[in-house]
């Protein structure tokens, strides 16, 4: 797994590549969760994450509740239909912002700031 992170306007863009998984989630939990000390705008690209198991779900669900916590808002997006069926296995497609591309993310963010 490789993980980096960029600025897009105010959105800190997190990309994952490769899986997520027991393997590595303490690696993605160190790099993502400080980022979310204060409120954030967060959004996780994985267009390139092949896999996801269940520790990689809950990875993510801490994520989520960090950043609700220090009153920022994250978002996921550009997911693989593996990846997809394993969020909706679990029904998370229903607690978190999902978007079919990034940029429909990034707008998503600009328009909730605008209202």
């Amino acid at each position: 797994m490789d993980v980096t992170s960029e600025m897009v306007g105010n959105v800190n863009v997190i990309a994952v590549r490769g899986e997520l998984d027991a393997s590595n989630v303490n690696d993605f939990r160190r790099i993502v969760l400080p980022l979310l000390a204060s409120p954030v705008k967060l959004l996780i690209d994985l267009s390139q994450t092949q896999f996801v198991d269940s520790s990689g779900l809950g990875a993510t669900i801490a994520c989520q509740r960090h950043a609700i916590a220090a009153g920022g808002r994250m978002k996921l997006c550009c997911m693989s239909k593996q990846v997809r069926a394993a969020f909706e296995l679990v029904r998370l497609h229903l607690i978190f912002d999902i978007h079919p591309t990034r940029e429909g993310a990034l707008q998503a963010f600009a328009e909730a700031a605008e209202a």
